[in-house]
């Protein structure tokens, strides 16, 4: 099974970092970001992932501004110029960024990622997003957010064009002869000529060829459009779902979506997200558990779940039953359609709502000792409700410190995880093959 580490320094939880085992002051320390990497590393761990936003969220929101959830970073590297700094203090781990399709450009994003994975040897990855905060579109001239469809739209085609500019040079472009004088061969660029409806690129990049051909392609959508855009464009997904009976239905959906693209299920890998708080015990583990849910209080608890679902949830009584919303909203839609689809099933108040996603970020949550963890982990993989699991650890680095110790050696030990590395690339580890160029393909070979 693959496995990822979820990179933020802050943890899962929303009172993680004021917990005794934490990191002191975590915001933009490159100390504990390279601590991090060589732990997931020794873990062999197949990557780190680094979500991102573009903006200082939550601003109406005191009580959890003060606070900060970690989904909103308001004090963090930009996350490509983390990695490059980690590609030099690591040599096998994957190394995956945030970068947004709705307000970034095109050429720089094939041009940055395509030098992260030279700077790392074919260890990129890119987690294309296409933006779920409204107030990000204020820090980029524009007036409002556009609306999911033309973000979609926009998506697309952003993408074919950061594959069409990484195949600008054949991978033999750069002879670099010293004898001969011929640094490039000019038989061996092609300039893209782009024009679409959302944007217009000559190229050709100014990079070789990645050392992957192309970096690995993640996303997380799970919006009808996102799960359609994730079909044709990606090599990996995040999903979110709450139940093992929802996640098989999601990783069934989206296999079924390949063949129309011309592609088979094992192009694409789907990673569940997980938090995971293991122990030597059960008793340990859910020690741990309450301990950090009693370092949240009620108000940052709501403020919480009104951010994830898009609702202020300030409105309804707290021990009362949580509302009938609707599902579809302009913040984290996958998130959001989980939680409100946990919520229903079970009956839940608003009180026990924001309980029960404190801990996961409405994702799934495994809990107790090494051996229930790696059982609940086996279940969910051999029945194909995912290909892996992002990891989250409730307490940074503790809780990857010990989902290491206890918890990789039991999958070990069944064969489910690795050993060491098998490959040189990310795409390699992933057993994801490297694409041809579609300028300048492989002559075919004898047989």
């Amino acid at each position: 099974m693959i496995l990822a580490a979820n990179a933020n320094a802050q943890g899962s939880h929303v009172g993680e970092w004021r917990h005794r085992d934490a990191w002191d002051r975590p915001a933009s320390n490159l100390e504990n970001a390279v601590r991090l990497a060589r732990i997931a590393e020794a873990g062999k761990f197949d990557l780190l992932f680094l979500a991102d936003g573009n903006g200082v969220r939550n601003l109406d929101k005191p009580d959890l501004f003060a606070a900060t959830s970690p989904s909103d970073r308001p004090a963090v590297f930009e996350p490509v110029t983390l990695l490059s700094a980690l590609a030099m203090v690591t040599r096998h781990i994957g190394l995956v960024a945030t970068t947004t399709t709705t307000y970034d450009e095109p050429y720089a994003v094939a041009r940055r990622f395509a030098s992260l994975d030279h700077i790392s040897g074919g260890r990129a990855g890119w987690n294309l997003v296409t933006t779920s905060n409204p107030g990000d579109a204020l820090n980029f001239s524009k007036e409002a957010h556009a609306p999911r469809e033309d973000r979609y739209a926009r998506a697309g085609e952003f993408a074919d064009i950061v594959k069409g500019l990484w195949d600008s040079w054949a991978d033999d472009a750069f002879p670099q002869d010293k004898a001969s004088g011929r640094f490039l061969d000019p038989a061996r660029v092609q300039a893209l000529n782009h024009k679409g409806d959302h944007f217009s690129v000559a190229g050709p990049l100014n990079a070789p060829r990645p050392v992957q051909g192309h970096p690995v392609i993640f996303s997380a959508g799970q919006s009808e459009m996102g799960k359609e855009l994730s079909a044709r464009t990606a090599d990996c997904v995040f999903a979110i779902e709450g139940t093992i009976e929802r996640a098989r239905a999601l990783y069934a959906d989206l296999k079924g979506r390949l063949p129309r693209y011309g592609r088979g299920p094992e192009s694409l890998k789907i990673l569940s997200g997980v938090t995971i708080f293991a122990g030597e015990t059960e008793a340990e583990a859910d020690a741990l558990f309450q301990e950090l849910e009693d370092l949240v209080s009620p108000a940052v608890g709501l403020d919480y779940l009104s951010k994830m679902i898009g609702h202020r949830m300030a409105d309804y009584p707290l021990d009362g039953p949580m509302p009938a919303l609707e599902e579809e909203h302009v913040g984290p839609t996958g998130i959001g359609k989980a939680i409100l689809g946990v919520a229903r099933a079970e009956g839940l108040t608003v009180r026990q709502t924001y309980k029960r996603i404190l801990p996961q970020m409405a994702g799934n949550l495994f809990k107790g000792s090494a051996m229930q963890v790696a059982d609940r982990m086996e279940e969910w993989y051999r029945s194909q409700a995912c290909d892996g699991f992002m990891i989250a650890a409730p307490v940074v680095p503790t809780g990857l410190e010990r989902f290491i110790r206890l918890v990789v050696p039991e999958l070990q030990r069944r064969g489910l995880f690795r050993t060491d590395y098998e490959g040189r690339t990310l795409r390699d580890n992933l057993g994801l093959p490297r694409p041809a160029n579609r300028f300048f393909p492989e002559p075919a070979r004898p047989a």
